[in-house]
């Protein structure tokens, strides 16, 4: 087996690659991320088309597209919460005392 000269380093990450990749706000990239990823599965469970989808949550086929590429950037928080209730889902917001004098957001899915 040949040795390699250059060894891969490997860095154990955080648990949110916003964060290890240095965006700004990584806690609210994160949570779009999965905010946009749950609206994925819901549209790609009822087999709705692009156009329909759009329909429902009131934006135009493009940004439909965007979404279901991974696309949450033109998103704000808000508005994909807005997308998941338009969906039929109900949306909870908890805030209580962190363990850590920075607290954080999380995202639980049902």
């Amino acid at each position: 087996m040949k040795k390699n000269k250059n060894p891969i380093r490997v860095k154990e990450g955080s648990g949110n690659v916003f964060a290890d990749l240095g965006f700004p706000n990584p806690e609210r990239e994160q949570l779009k991320a999965r905010l946009t990823l749950q609206i994925y599965r819901l549209l790609k469970d009822r087999g709705l088309t692009q156009a329909k989808a759009g329909a429902i949550l009131g934006i135009r086929q493009p940004h439909v597209s965007g979404l279901m590429r991974g696309q949450s950037g033109n998103f704000s928080v808000e508005r994909l919460m807005d997308f998941l209730t338009a969906l039929g889902q109900n949306v909870e917001i908890t805030v209580r005392p962190a363990s850590k004098e920075r607290g954080g957001v999380s995202l639980v899915l049902r």
